[in-house]
């Protein structure tokens, strides 16, 4: 019988997760896992009881920040982060399963927050037509194990 990995499980399920998103532009996954454990897991939008950018902003999603991007929305990481944090679970070790790989500001925050491998199925860079994902290269340069995973 050949069974799949937690790997490709907890990606798998990544990817599920990403199917509850209300952002009209993009759905993203993740699930943070220790050994062979969920700790938590979470999908991008707006936080909890405020707007779900589906219902109230059908046509072009929420209103743009200064600097182009979502002004409501929570990155699956950080939804997965602070969810952890509220519950005080330490993520010290844990490794990270996302749909997209991190931005900048969410790989300073898988840093900080102790994770220390990172799996990722589509780049951030490739679907914002940047030239390099920094947030990989920033975790890669400081210790973090990132890799592209096939789904």
């Amino acid at each position: 019988m050949n069974k799949k990995s937690f790997d490709q499980i907890y990606i798998n399920l990544a990817k599920e997760i990403s199917q509850k998103s209300h952002c009209v532009m993009r759905h993203v996954g993740a699930v943070i896992a220790k050994d062979t454990r969920i700790v938590s897991v979470g999908y991008n939008g707006p936080p909890a009881g405020t707007h779900n950018c589906d219902e109230d902003f059908p046509e072009k999603g929420c209103p743009r920040s200064q600097k182009g991007g979502c002004s409501l929305a929570l990155h699956a990481e950080e939804n997965a982060i602070l969810y952890a944090a509220k519950q005080k679970i330490a993520l010290e070790g844990c490794t990270l399963y996302t749909t997209l790989s991190p931005c900048l500001p969410c790989a300073r925050t898988i840093f900080t927050s102790g994770i220390t491998k990172v799996f990722f199925l589509e780049s951030y860079a490739e679907y914002k037509g940047y030239d390099s994902d920094e947030g990989v290269d920033f975790l890669r340069t400081f210790g973090v194990d990132v890799e592209q995973i096939e789904g």
